[in-house]
């Protein structure tokens, strides 16, 4: 319920946000409304799987696969279906990041049957989400901007959890406002992070894109731990290090 609040409050937020910028300009056409749909229920999806995953292996394994997932499956998506080059920059940056990835999975874990369709329901899940809005911006059917298809997910991210809490309302907790705030935050940040790499896939090959946010992802996050104070471990600097040099091999390496 805590899951479903926090969703249901950010995917107000990014709504909002994304009027905004867009000048509360929407209109609609089948192909627009149907990935909208789709991309807000692998969300949904993915929030589930995300969840009974937790249960049963540690964070950095769940990171492990939600990650690599968001990474493969657009990478290899590109590659097969949409004829981008498969390159020795962008073979070695994904070689990299998968070990630097791999540096940071810690050993416990509780691994049987229902762990491993729960993880392998987020490594298909969370890399489902590069795959739609590489269909979306390949697409030929007639479509709206990027900006109106992330207001439509947006919307329908507020339709479906809005749906689950009215089913969960008797075990609804009780939220702070400084929860509130945060939800706020991270709905406005992160649909916005997501309409920006919707606009980027226009230019940018999948292969490309999603193994630079991945690296990209693990190197700020370490960055922000050092600023608040964290001190990351040999592994996690390695895992860094690694994330860099894949990136570089991305950009600089034909």
């Amino acid at each position: 319920a805590a899951t479903f609040l926090f969703s249901f409050i950010s995917s107000i937020s990014g709504l909002i946000f994304l009027l905004i910028i867009n000048k509360f300009q929407i209109d609609a056409t089948p192909f627009t409304l149907l990935m909208a749909f789709l991309t807000s229920t692998n969300i949904i999806a993915y929030n589930f799987c995300s969840l009974k995953a937790i249960e049963h292996i540690n964070l950095s394994l769940y990171s492990l696969f939600a990650m690599l997932g968001g990474m493969v499956l657009p990478f290899v998506t590109g590659i097969l279906f949409y004829n981008e080059p498969l390159t020795i920059g962008n073979t070695f940056c994904l070689v990299l990041i998968a070990a630097a990835l791999a540096l940071t999975v810690g050993k416990e874990n509780k691994s049987n049957i229902k762990a491993t369709l729960y993880y392998a329901g987020v490594f298909i899940l969370n890399g489902m989400a590069g795959v739609l809005s590489k269909i979306y911006a390949s697409g030929n059917y007639p479509k709206c901007n990027e900006a109106v298809y992330s207001i439509w997910a947006a919307f329908f991210g507020v339709l479906s959890t809005g749906l689950v809490l009215i089913a969960l309302r008797k075990k609804m907790p009780k939220i702070s406002k400084k929860a509130y705030l945060l939800g706020t935050g991270y709905g406005a940040i992160n649909k916005f992070a997501n309409y920006i790499l919707l606009i980027a896939l226009a230019v940018l090959p999948a292969s490309v894109q999603y193994p630079f946010v991945t690296g990209g992802v693990m190197i700020v996050s370490t960055m922000i731990s050092l600023i608040c104070g964290q001190k990351p471990s040999k592994k996690e600097i390695c895992a860094v290090l690694l994330s860099f040099v894949g990136i570089m091999a991305l950009v600089l390496v034909k």
